[in-house]
């Protein structure tokens, strides 16, 4: 199994450096709202807009060499998220691509067809399909998640599905809790109905690699600054469906497929920092001399050992804080079902304040919703300010996690 060095990779980010008012660096587990960058992203972006800025097509280097550049994005997105080329569309953000595309699907609803969104989402890989359903007159279906660990609950799942689905979103790991639903098994499900399927990696890609073709979806949307890159949205879709579904474009764009669903000129210096960062990620634990998507296989696999050691730390240091209350799965025998990322509250503290007391501490954190509104409402935490949201990555420490329960310590 390939090992983290965690020392060479703390080197890497220039932010892990920074210090506190304490004099000690800062805990950044802020990482499931924005991971931090490292140097070659940093660089990568910042070599873009050195060389020259130009926009596509034309007939001199600079636009040339910006061609270059989204050719090769495509490539790494197409390699990070098991697609072809051919099927990456870049965008703003996932929401965005989420909006842009379900306006699309809408065209092929009718009154009658029905739409299955589930609880545990982010509100990205809901609104836009519950959006398209009320355009078209088709109903939705929730699915809803177990009480006891904060998983899907696979009856629900089953009952939201009949022969008039058309369109099956999940989330590959929750961005509030840290699930990790049973992918493969849900795409089956639906796909026995017929179902469209859409997945949201945006949380699921800072720990696991991805695979669009392997997972059988249609769908497939993440954001590179989750996973150490710049701020921009992918979309990996199924080909035949980028051809036959009709984008809302202009006349002058593209008419090709991935072109014709892309809105606008992109963010080139971004696209740039993607590929530096998909690069970053091939090099943590991958061979150097073998294809890219097999040293990103090699490099997912060690940052999942890691991640799980440290999440492991953490669960066995909390269950020892009786007034810090922990949401989702808390079993340590099932850490591969869970991300690093944890929701809890001291007490009956406000999260806000929860967050403000251990930023004081340079531990930064996040408090609310972060936009996973559905799953706040189902477990009757919105009205009182959500949760605290813990997460950690690859670039964290055993020590790192050792301070947060301390300072957990101190608040109660």
């Amino acid at each position: 199994m390939p090992v983290i060095d965690l020392r060479s990779v703390r080197a890497r980010f220039p932010a892990l450096a920074r210090i506190g008012e304490d004099g000690r660096p800062l805990v950044l587990v802020d990482a499931p709202g924005g991971s931090q960058v490292p140097d070659a992203v940093i660089e990568a972006v910042a070599g873009h807009y050195r060389r020259g800025m130009s926009n596509t097509h034309g007939a001199f280097a600079t636009s040339q060499e910006t061609d270059v550049v989204i050719s090769e994005a495509r490539r790494a997105a197409a390699d990070l998220m098991g697609a072809d080329p051919g099927e990456i569309v870049f965008g703003p953000n996932a929401t965005t691509l989420l909006l842009h595309v379900s306006r699309s699907f809408s065209k092929t609803l009718a009154p009658g067809d029905e739409v299955v969104v589930t609880r545990l989402d982010h509100d990205a890989n809901v609104r836009p399909w519950v959006l398209a359903a009320a355009d078209a007159g088709a109903t939705v279906r929730w699915v809803d998640v177990r009480d006891d660990d904060v998983t899907i609950d696979l009856d629900s799942f089953q009952a939201a599905l009949s022969p008039r689905t058309k369109l099956v979103a999940f989330t590959l790991a929750s961005n509030a809790v840290g699930t990790i639903p049973p992918a493969s098994d849900l795409v089956a499900r639906a796909k026995e109905v017929g179902a469209v399927v859409a997945v949201d990696a945006v949380h699921l890609a800072q720990h696991r690699l991805l695979d669009l073709h392997g997972l059988g979806a249609d769908l497939l949307v993440c954001s590179p600054y989750k996973f150490f890159g710049p701020h921009l949205g992918i979309l990996a879709a199924r080909r035949a469906l980028l051809e036959t579904w009709t984008p809302y474009k202009l006349v002058p764009a593209s008419d090709e497929v991935p072109e014709r669903w892309e809105t606008g000129t992109q963010n080139h210096e971004g696209l740039a920092g993607l590929v530096a960062a998909v690069e970053y990620l091939a090099g943590i634990a991958g061979a150097a001399g073998i294809a890219r998507r097999a040293r990103l296989a090699a490099s997912y696999d060690a940052i999942a050992a890691h991640e799980q050691t440290l999440a492991d730390r953490f669960l066995g240091g909390v269950a020892s804080l009786p007034d810090v209350r922990l949401w989702g799965i808390a079993d340590r025998a099932r850490l591969d079902e869970r991300t690093p990322t944890f929701a809890i509250r001291v007490r009956d503290e406000h999260p806000a304040e929860t967050a403000k007391r251990l930023a004081e501490r340079g531990i930064f954190v996040w408090d609310g919703d972060y936009y996973a509104r559905e799953i706040m409402i189902r477990l009757d935490l919105l009205e009182s300010g959500g949760a605290v949201r813990i997460g950690f990555c690859h670039y964290h420490t055993p020590a790192e996690v050792d301070r947060v329960l301390e300072a957990l310590s101190e608040l109660v």
